[in-house]
């Protein structure tokens, strides 16, 4: 069950369709890594079906707290640079645009 600590971290992507395959093949690479960190509560990997929006892919994971982001953060970037995997590079790249932030539960 969350906490008011928890906090969500909404990453919402602008996918090409040439793109997809492997930018799906990396997000599912690093939500394996994620899924192992202390802290780490569950994920969700969305695609749009209907509607006007922006972004066409979207990930929440959800985490006890801020400190496990960050924790997790770090493993990750570790992982990318051990696979010689640049997100950087390979969002410009793949033409993918980017909206990502942190958020929390606000009380009903």
């Amino acid at each position: 069950m969350p906490t008011k600590t928890a906090i969500y971290r909404v990453d919402k992507f602008s996918v090409p369709q040439a793109a997809k395959d492997e930018f799906l093949k990396r997000v599912r690479d690093t939500h394996h890594v994620l899924r192992r960190q202390p802290g780490f509560i569950r994920d969700t990997l969305l695609e749009q079906v209907a509607g006007p929006g922006q972004f066409n892919i979207v990930t929440i994971a959800e985490w006890e707290n801020q400190q496990a982001i960050d924790a997790a953060r770090t493993v990750v970037m570790q992982a990318h640079v051990e696979s010689g995997f640049n997100p950087q590079e390979a969002m410009a790249r793949l033409g993918i645009e980017a909206d990502i932030a942190n958020y929390r539960r606000m009380d009903d």
